[in-house]
């Protein structure tokens, strides 16, 4: 096959990763991204003008430069139809349509999915007034989780220990007009982010990784994006991803397909290992950030050709193959977040942090007037590097971030703790 231009949409540290791999592989004749990011900008050609939420003007451009597949990035735009224009136009796009993309973008659709289909989830109840979302909370037991139905970037969770606290995130849910929300049973265990490319009919597993969403060292504060991250995560064994694929994964496809909405993109199945087995949290539609940092650096082969095969239905009968080892990546944030983080902050040391092999991804960075490199964004850096061991992927990723200079910024420090402790316990 020919080389071909190739159209990546997001401006992200997940984008970055992607935009990374992507530029290595033989069949990008050029890389496009919109609207990118100063880090991307290494990689490719970055189109800040093009407005990524719409479809038409998306596919508009990707007709007149000649693209040979479109990949699309973040969440808003699936939800928007994007990939939906740029298929209607004859384009190999990898993304699912925005039926498809409810998976994400409704936690509601996703229960009554399962419901369907006999998936293994968390027992639940969905509202759309505070009221009834009240009165139900008084019937349950706490822990308790509280869920905003939408989009929400990897931040409408809840998970309340108390009953105040999961009151006072109904209330902060039901602020917003025409809200819905999710109340669904706290589960014990361990998650995992397990990954599978899908062409609607085909899944093809990917690794699973293990994200940190909490804010402070020890799983402390509230949830964010994600903090950190490590693949891959040895305590999804072979046997639960097996029966992940054969409880879960496949009877979705099989569910989508049936409903005239095949899925066709990454599925990113958010699962809690429990004690009677693998149980869905939730599914995104996309890479996660900042798991696909990680699953970027450990993946040995051509991103593009996998990519386009999902893309034209051709999966059957591909691989994907992994380096040995393991990956880490360290989020820098800015202070603040996950609130109102603190923007403007000067960044650098960029190269003394890279010299020893780490990567550097940005994902909240942009230059100021002065062509100085700041922070723009609640999470800045993912600060990547690999090892024989998620201890050593770590110890060296911790290693790099200390040679980032960035006055505003701060980050988990314990990145990976329960592998490490397993690691230890077998040496």
């Amino acid at each position: 096959m020919n080389p071909f231009p190739i159209l990546l949409l997001g401006s992200g540290g997940r984008e970055h990763a992607l935009a990374w791999k992507l530029a290595q592989s033989p069949l990008c004749a050029q890389l496009f991204v919109a609207p990118g990011n100063p880090g991307i900008a290494a990689s490719a050609t970055l189109l800040p003008g093009i407005d990524i939420l719409d479809g038409v003007a998306v596919a508009d451009w990707a007709l007149g430069n000649g693209i040979g597949l479109v990949v699309v990035g973040p969440e808003a735009p699936l939800a928007a139809g994007v990939a939906d224009a740029v298929r209607a136009a004859g384009i190999p796009v990898f993304g699912p349509s925005a039926a498809a993309a409810r998976l994400e973008a409704s936690k509601g659709f996703t229960k009554e999915l399962c419901d369907d289909a006999n998936i293994p989830t968390a027992a639940y109840a969905r509202f759309s007034a505070l009221q009834p979302a009240l009165a139900y909370l008084a019937t349950q037991p706490v822990p308790i989780v509280v869920k905003a139905d939408g989009l929400a970037a990897g931040k409408g969770v809840t998970v309340a220990t108390t009953r105040a606290e999961a009151e006072e995130a109904l209330r902060a849910l039901f602020a917003e007009p025409g809200a819905e929300v999710v109340i669904e049973a706290f589960l014990e265990g361990e998650e995992v982010s397990f990954f599978v490319l899908a062409d609607g009919a085909t899944a093809l597993p990917l690794l699973a990784a293990q994200d940190h969403k909490r804010v402070g060292d020890g799983d402390t504060g509230p949830n964010t994006g994600g903090m950190g991250a490590y693949a891959p995560a040895r305590v999804f064994t072979p046997e639960l991803q097996a029966r992940t694929l054969r409880e879960i994964v496949e009877p979705t496809l099989e569910a989508m397909a049936r409903r005239g909405t095949p899925f066709t993109g990454v599925l990113f199945t958010g699962l809690m290992l429990t004690a009677s087995g693998p149980s869905l949290i939730e599914y995104n539609v996309r890479f996660g950030d900042p798991e696909c940092q990680v699953l970027m650096s450990l993946f040995d082969g051509d991103l593009a050709a996998l990519l386009l095969a999902a893309a034209k239905g051709q999966l059957s009968g591909e691989e994907a193959r992994w380096k040995p080892g393991a990956a880490a990546t360290v989020v820098v944030a800015a202070r603040g977040y996950p609130g109102t983080p603190a923007r403007g902050g000067e960044i650098s040391g960029l190269d003394a942090a890279q010299a020893d092999g780490a990567i550097v991804f940005h994902a909240g960075t942009a230059h100021n007037a002065a062509g100085a490199l700041v922070a723009s964004g609640g999470r800045v850096l993912a600060v990547t590097a690999t090892g024989s061991t998620v201890g050593e992927a770590v110890e060296k990723a911790n290693a790099a971030v200390e040679k980032v200079s960035f006055a505003d910024g701060f980050h988990r420090a314990d990145i990976g703790w329960r592998e490490i402790a397993r690691e230890r316990a077998e040496s």
